[in-house]
């Protein structure tokens, strides 16, 4: 590389990508949520717009991320205990402060994802 004063002088181009650390935590959630909401979804497109999903979230200024991170963590604890999976249908039923939120997250990043890759999707998540 070339010095400059002692310093380095060449930078990287491009950003180090990180791997996506929140996808054990917004997953499951995201996966279930998207599956209430668009049945016909199939299961392919939902994993792909899950793997979005978290990747936005790891992509988030770091206090916000570690609010979104906090809450999954709180919610999939949820998920995990038995009868977790209808406490979970519930608070998407119901959305309760922060929680509700970030429902609205997750649905907002998954259906822009679907409708901005497959914009054929219908309102059910089947194709035409």
């Amino acid at each position: 590389p070339e010095r400059l004063g002692g310093a380095s002088a060449g930078l990287r181009s491009t950003p180090v990508m990180r791997s996506v650390l929140s996808l054990p935590l917004v997953g499951p959630f995201a996966d279930r949520l998207l599956a209430f909401d668009l049945p016909l979804l199939d299961d392919q497109r939902r994993e792909r717009v899950v793997a979005f999903i978290a990747r936005r979230v790891d992509g988030m200024p770091s206090v916000m991320r570690i609010g979104v991170v906090t809450i999954a963590a709180l919610v999939r604890m949820a998920m995990a205990v038995p009868g977790g999976q209808r406490v979970v249908g519930t608070l998407v039923r119901r959305p309760l402060p922060l929680v509700g939120e970030y429902a609205r997250l997750v649905r907002s990043l998954g259906y822009a994802y679907i409708w901005e890759t497959w914009p054929d999707t219908l309102p059910n998540g089947g194709t035409p």
